[in-house]
């Protein structure tokens, strides 16, 4: 069972990688929306990793985020989720991201734990 209290912190730098101009969600050079959300489903994924039995993993189902500041590139990001409901295999997580201290995306995002061969074999 997955308990409450599951948190993770992760640390990026911002490249041109990662920029709206490179990821196709914009035209400047700045923290693309679509890399925040990455990097916050990252710290999901990390905060919830040490709970999964073997042959699991967790998938996202919900990503509710407000990207609030722009970040140029070489800023320092942290990024930080905790578990806000766990219920069963669902965990929803409140998520943040900070540069300088400074608030620049919040939000929810939803995992569900599933078997990772099933699920996979739901593709064929």
């Amino acid at each position: 069972m997955l308990s409450a209290g599951l948190q993770a912190s992760l640390s990026f730098t911002v490249t041109e990688s990662d920029t709206a101009l490179a990821v196709g969600s914009g035209s400047l050079s700045v923290l693309g929306t679509p890399r925040l959300i990455a990097w916050m489903e990252a710290a999901t994924c990390a905060a919830i990793a040490e709970q999964l039995d073997d042959g699991q993993t967790s998938v996202g189902t919900r990503v509710e985020i407000q990207h609030l500041a722009p970040s140029r590139v070489g800023a320092k990001i942290e990024v930080v989720a905790s578990t806000s409901h766990v219920d069963g295999k669902l965990v929803r997580f409140s998520a943040s991201a900070k540069q300088d201290g400074k608030l620049i995306g919040s939000g929810e995002i939803t995992r569900v734990v599933v078997e990772s061969e099933r699920f996979m074999a739901r593709l064929a």
